[in-house]
């Protein structure tokens, strides 16, 4: 029996099937759903970095500030990947506290309102791809 896929973006297939754990030791895979309530209760703690792995080997990043997010989808360690945009955003925003501590600051439109970004990690773990609305750039080139 094949397993089901799922179209990503850039034409590559990613199994449906693929599960996704927190970063930092944990084996224990969660739903998109509570991969969200986690990424909100680490953000409510204080906790404005998390990076999740999957079972194909990719990793989602979220930074925060707890007001905008950057959400960062690497095919490993060496790709700089993607992340979510908003084109229409003007200024900068800082407090993007790291877990190493560094503070950084982005531009806007490299970021996203955290609402749309916890629905974006939700939707990725789900599906496996970009939701259809959400702006995206690849950082590769």
């Amino acid at each position: 029996m094949s397993a089901r896929l799922a179209p990503r973006n850039r034409g590559m297939v990613v199994p449906v099937s693929e599960t996704w754990v927190i970063d930092d030791g944990t084996a224990t895979p969660l739903s998109p759903t509570a991969a969200a309530e986690v990424l909100l209760t680490r953000v409510a703690r204080g906790r404005l970095e998390t990076w999740l792995t999957s079972s194909a080997g990719r990793s989602l990043g979220f930074v925060t500030n707890t007001e905008r997010a950057m959400v960062l989808l690497p095919d490993g360690d060496a790709d700089p990947g993607e992340h979510a945009v908003d084109p229409g955003a003007r200024g900068s925003s800082g407090g993007f506290v790291l877990a190493n501590g560094q503070h950084d600051a982005y531009a806007d439109a490299d970021t996203v309102p955290i609402d749309e970004a916890v629905a974006v990690v939700t939707h990725l773990l789900r599906h496996g791809s970009w939701p259809p609305a959400t702006r995206w750039v690849s950082d590769r080139d």
